[in-house]
């Protein structure tokens, strides 16, 4: 381009503050996102952009601020369709006698989609733009996430018992290759490797699991030493605590990710972070499940990558890492002793580019640096509950609700706008949970 004349750009974005999350800390006012090609190609002060690019789109937003859409590192996402099914239960009680037996009778292709589907609206109507996932039938999660137009990392789900997606170990396997190797027909689908849990995946399949992470170069996504009860079950029947065990099997590298971690020693905790190992910390789902609380301060200070996620909604209520990231923040301050433990860049940060990092996608969302998916969430600013403000990263953490996301983007396209969803029907989402709520009731 010559000297002086506008740059063409598909959007821009102005709004009253960005929150860019890299460089670190910074929060800029009067800035706006510049995107084209669905990548974000700059971030400036609005009255530059307004002088430097001719825009085919510009969007308004003096209430808000503008960040990154929020990762959610860890969910069952069509679990939707148990909310509230069987609440205020221990982990093993919740899971044995209501959870399980539940899904041995419902899940399906269909239930999956459905529960999908509507747990992508909730979660891009709470500023989420992508979501790593453990469930069955994930090629069901695959059409479902391709239609609501959010990103996503599919599991290839493991157990050692028989479930209706399969019947056998080999099977979980071979089912599970086969959606990976029929892919999806963008690029905002990744897929990894979903053992379930040390207490439900022997030796022979934690091996296999392995081999295919180095082969593949993705993530081991596994619940980890959530509870005391499956510590001492381990240490009965391995000898060993969960994460030793899975050391002993060579998993314990830059490619797990460990659910929950409520149960760490500091022996354990060096060597997550000597192993460049990553933790999905789901608070909300810990403290109603009574599991614990993670040692959140611990392990960042120890150099461990830690990111919030929700857990599904049958084990959270809500899908919403806003109200997680909050909860993570106030808990690290408590169980630390330290007011200053988790302040709001760090707990943003917890949001956004680190649990990107953990799903090997830091290169690709987590922050607004160009060149990076232009993968947006505006939150607005404004009203009794919000003013006055003083520091929008502040707000955002610890004032804002997801009731305040008013636009979302991915990848430069518009999924939410003024709290509408643009590419799923809400009546749609209506009618698929009357349909499923008496036949999940009945069971």
């Amino acid at each position: 381009m010559e000297k002086g004349v506008p740059q063409p750009a598909d959007l821009v974005i102005e709004a009253r503050w960005v929150i860019p999350i890299e460089p670190a800390d910074a929060v800029l006012e009067r800035h706006a996102v510049v995107v084209s090609g669905g990548r974000v190609t700059a971030v400036l002060p609005a009255d530059q952009v307004r002088r430097r690019f001719v825009a085919r789109e510009r969007v308004s937003l003096d209430r808000h601020v503008v960040l990154p859409g929020l990762v959610n590192l860890h969910t069952h996402a069509a679990m939707a369709l148990l909310r509230g099914l069987a609440d205020d239960l221990p982990l093993m009680t919740w899971l044995t006698q209501h959870i399980w037996p539940a899904e041995a009778r419902l899940v399906s292709d269909e239930f999956v989609h459905d529960g999908t589907l509507l747990a992508a609206a909730e979660m891009l109507r709470a500023g989420i733009t992508c979501f790593n996932d453990m469930y069955f039938f994930p090629g069901a999660t695959v059409r479902a996430v391709e239609r609501a137009g959010l990103r996503a990392t599919v599991g290839i789900i493991v157990l050692t018992f028989p479930t209706p997606w399969a019947g056998n170990v080999e099977e979980y396997f071979a089912r599970g290759l086969a959606v990976r190797d029929a892919g999806g027909r963008g690029s905002l689908l990744r897929f990894c490797l979903a053992p379930h849990a040390p207490y439900t995946v022997d030796d022979a399949a934690f091996g296999r699991v392995r081999e295919l992470s180095q082969s593949w170069g993705v993530p081991v996504h596994v619940h980890l030493q959530e509870t005391p009860d499956e510590i001492g079950e381990s240490v009965t029947r391995h000898g060993a605590r969960p994460l030793a065990r899975l050391d002993r099997l060579g998993l314990v590298n830059e490619r797990l990710l460990a659910v929950h971690a409520v149960h760490l020693t500091e022996g354990e905790i060096a060597l997550l972070a000597e192993r460049g190992a990553h933790v999905a910390h789901c608070p909300s789902a810990n403290l109603k499940l009574a599991s614990g609380i993670a040692p959140v301060a611990r392990l960042l200070a120890a150099g461990v990558n830690v990111g919030v996620g929700t857990d599904g909604a049958a084990s959270n209520n809500r899908l919403d890492v806003l109200a997680e990231l909050r909860l993570a923040a106030l808990l690290a301050k408590v169980t630390s002793g330290d007011a200053s433990a988790v302040p709001a860049h760090e707990a943003l940060r917890m949001a956004t580019i680190r649990p990107a990092r953990a799903l090997g996608l830091g290169d690709e969302i987590g922050s607004l640096l160009p060149g990076k998916s232009a993968d947006l969430t505006a939150i607005r600013l404004d009203g009794p509950e919000l003013e006055p403000c003083y520091d929008a990263a502040s707000h955002v953490v610890y004032a804002a609700g997801r009731e305040h996301v008013t636009h979302v983007w991915v990848a430069g396209r518009p999924v939410l706008a003024d709290r509408r969803l643009l590419t799923v029907d809400a009546d749609e989402l209506s009618g698929i949970a009357e349909r499923w709520r008496p036949r999940v009731k009945g069971s």
